[in-house]
């Protein structure tokens, strides 16, 4: 019995928040909060995302994406523009997290030399899921579901992973984990590579 006594002594402190968080997930609303949590550290500043050029390596285009409305991906259409590529999933938070810096930069960024390609690596129901997701949250950039395997390149172990493709098919820079990319220094960014 003092043993017992012992352990609820160690435990009193936090038990409200175990309590909390037990509501939250029978709720399902412990995604959400969590989400919330990560897009208010991303106004930190602190993910901002990076603007510096790196590596040249040449992109793989080979992998097969498929729009939400069933329209497979023209990889020809990629030629001769910058490429944002983001790669993400409906039940990852961080990529949760991002979603609405990325509709901000897609918002503000009017270059046509300049594509969106926000693919969903989701496997399971993936049309469903990620057409739902869309939807609760309205976006309008343009997603698409990975349709069949994943090329080297984009079988990546981190959740969300972004890269710049250059208009001659190079990677000029890879983000990974969540990131702010709604700031001015991106946004010159993108458009200094699309006027080359």
């Amino acid at each position: 019995m003092e043993a017992v006594l012992k352990i609820l002594k160690l435990i009193k402190p936090i038990l409200p928040l175990v309590i909390i968080v037990g509501v939250l997930q029978l709720t399902g609303q412990l995604e959400n909060v969590v989400s919330m949590g990560q897009s208010a550290i991303l106004k930190t500043g602190i993910f901002n995302a990076g603007t510096e050029l790196e590596m040249a390596e040449d992109f793989d285009f080979t992998f097969q994406a498929v729009s939400l409305d069933g329209q497979i991906l023209n990889m020809d259409s990629l030629r001769n523009k910058v490429v944002f590529l983001n790669l993400w999933a409906t039940w990852c938070g961080p990529c949760r997290a991002e979603m609405p810096t990325i509709q901000s930069l897609y918002d503000d960024i009017k270059d046509p030399n300049i594509v969106f390609l926000i693919l969903s690596v989701d496997r399971i129901d993936a049309e469903k899921r990620v057409t739902d997701y869309i939807k609760a949250y309205n976006y309008t950039f343009p997603v698409y579901i990975l349709n069949g395997q994943p090329t080297e390149q984009i079988h990546v172990p981190t959740l969300p992973t972004t890269f710049v493709i250059s208009k001659d098919g190079k990677i000029i820079r890879i983000e990974t984990g969540m990131k702010n990319y709604d700031t001015e220094q991106f946004k010159k960014f993108l458009l200094k590579q699309a006027s080359r």
